[in-house]
């Protein structure tokens, strides 16, 4: 008999609400002062600004937008519907503070302007900030890094409506951090990264990607290699001025290189097709360059090749592509891009480029082509170039239907269609386990 887990009930969700609640009011204030207090001691003059940055007005009356986030922030923890999901959202939190304070200690920055006095109600609400913040504890911008947090929380059950005006109430928090004259612009997409970083260790689906051991087979070298395109990025981003911006693609790629050095495809975080809002936004840097390598590899060969009966092979398409070869099915083996749109029926399997997949994926994989089939239609099997990981499930999906009855035959089928295609000693090793276990 199937058993049907439902929410517990509402004091149990209240209760860790309430003891994060105890836990996180005090840590911001005593962690987030002494950060404070200890840049103030050291002298800290240093700031990131740009020159347009002048024309910034100072509008007193978003400190009320800007001292919204303390309700927001515990407003939050109600949308939470389950224990893991207050823990999470109280994991995030606390690891937003924690990389900020760390950032605000080992790179300390100080808001270069003077404010100007305010007066009436909205001075009040000045004073009462200046009673504990002082102009540093600058970038990343923990305010906008517990919004970024807040915000997901917020919008992600509520109703178009509801929706539309947390998105709204978002965007003038965020723009309150520079009309208050509380940071510069830089703190801002730092500060978004930040947040979405914390998404990424504590997601709201799988095992958070840092707990997790990676069961399947590692690529060091490829995890060094993007561990070194961060570094260099990295240093780029020190030497200031627009060369700050460098900061994304660093962050894109060190995640992908712990992504190949321990958390696996997992890292990913693509479920029924698509990414985590966190990896989508985190990795843009990355997709894109894969994009267009992807692009580059293929131009001369952009067509997918039909293989057997209705299924054909080829790269990732884009939604004209998929029009023009009237597909009625996709099947993607791609774990950094989303699946591709366009077609009735999608199905996903996430893999890691140059990683031979364990032996249980492929065999999924190959399982959900044959489903495919099974349905009728155009059936594509793709992934970034249609050379590698999608012609492995292809060939798997001939040797575990029949159609063919060894793996030299099986991949010689491919080749005749599509000669590109790269099967490793390794892909070899994997498909005769495969036949065998079969």
């Amino acid at each position: 008999m199937n058993s049907v887990v439902s929410a517990p009930p509402g004091p149990v969700r209240w209760k860790h609400s309430v003891a994060w609640l105890v836990l996180l009011a005090p840590l911001f204030f005593l962690s987030y002062g002494w950060s404070n207090q200890l840049a103030a001691s050291r002298g800290v003059s240093g700031s990131i600004v740009f020159g347009w940055e002048r024309a910034i007005p100072f509008l007193p009356w978003t400190i009320v937008p800007y001292w919204s986030i303390d309700l927001m922030y515990g407003l939050s923890f109600l949308a939470c519907r389950t224990p893991r999901e207050v823990n999470h959202h109280g994991l995030r939190l606390l690891t937003a503070q924690l990389i900020s304070v760390t950032c605000f200690v080992l790179f300390p920055l100080r808001f270069s302007g003077e404010k100007p006095a305010a007066g009436g109600v909205f001075g009040v609400f000045f004073d009462a900030l200046a009673g504990f913040d002082l102009p540093y504890n600058q970038a990343p911008s923990l305010h906008i890094s517990l919004l970024v947090i807040i915000r997901w929380v917020l919008v992600r059950r509520a109703s178009p409506g509801r929706r539309i005006v947390w998105n709204a109430w978002a965007v003038l928090v965020a723009a309150s951090v520079l009309t208050t004259w509380q940071h510069h612009f830089f703190d801002i997409p730092t500060g978004v990264l930040a947040g979405l970083l914390c998404l990424w260790l504590w997601p709201d689906r799988g095992t958070p990607p840092l707990l997790r051991a990676n069961s399947e087979a590692t690529r060091p070298r490829l995890a060094l290699g993007y561990l070194a395109g961060a570094l260099v990025c990295l240093l780029l981003a020190v030497q200031g001025g627009w060369a700050v911006f460098a900061a994304w693609p660093a962050v894109a790629l060190a995640l992908v290189a712990v992504n190949y050095a321990w958390a696996g495809v997992g890292g990913f975080q693509k479920h029924d097709g698509r990414q985590s809002v966190a990896v989508r936004w985190l990795t843009v840097p990355y997709r894109l360059g894969a994009w267009i390598n992807s692009r580059l590899w293929t131009r001369r060969k952009p067509a997918p090749d039909q293989i057997a009966d209705t299924v054909w092979l080829g790269r990732l398409p884009t939604p004209a592509e998929l029009a023009r070869h009237r597909f009625d099915a996709v099947v993607d083996v791609t774990a950094e891009f989303d699946a591709p749109r366009g077609v009735a029926r999608s199905h996903s399997v996430p893999m890691l480029d140059l990683v031979v997949p364990p032996l249980a994926t492929l065999r999924h994989a190959a399982s959900m082509l044959d489903a495919a089939v099974a349905r009728g239609g155009r059936v594509l099997v793709c992934c970034a170039l249609g050379y590698t990981r999608s012609a492995l499930t292809v060939a798997a999906w001939l040797l575990q239907s029949g159609r063919c009855d060894s793996v030299e035959a099986a991949i010689a089928r491919i080749r005749a269609a599509r000669s590109q295609v790269v099967f490793s000693e390794a892909h070899i090793a994997l498909l005769k386990g495969l036949r065998d276990a079969h």
